[in-house]
């Protein structure tokens, strides 16, 4: 699966305080430039990725749909969520490093 290792990096991440979850939380962190990364859930509805995939366009801040809500949750310790905002640039960097190179694999 793509998203173990991301989610193992995005566990840390909120074990670190370096998460933000939930609409409103991901798109305060993004107006204040506290994001370096978005992940959004593949079981997100359609207006809610169309939302955050230009909010993180307009704010430069990589952004990519992973797996479904309860996993994106159960990795950061909480119930299911749509959408989650790393805060740490050294963190973020990584789990975009992670879904990049399996995004390779999969043909």
């Amino acid at each position: 699966m793509k998203g173990n290792k991301a989610l193992s990096m995005l566990s840390i991440a909120a074990k670190a305080g370096k998460v933000k979850s939930g609409g409103f939380l991901v798109e305060k962190a993004l107006q204040e430039n506290n994001a370096q990364l978005v992940l959004i859930s593949d079981d997100a509805s359609d207006n809610t990725k169309s939302k955050f995939l230009k909010k993180c366009e307009f704010y430069k801040v990589p952004c990519f749909t992973l797996v479904d809500s309860t996993l994106l949750g159960k990795s950061i310790g909480k119930e299911a969520r749509v959408v989650v905002a790393v805060t740490d640039t050294g963190l973020a960097k990584q789990i975009i490093s992670i879904v990049n190179s399996s995004k390779d694999l999969e043909v």
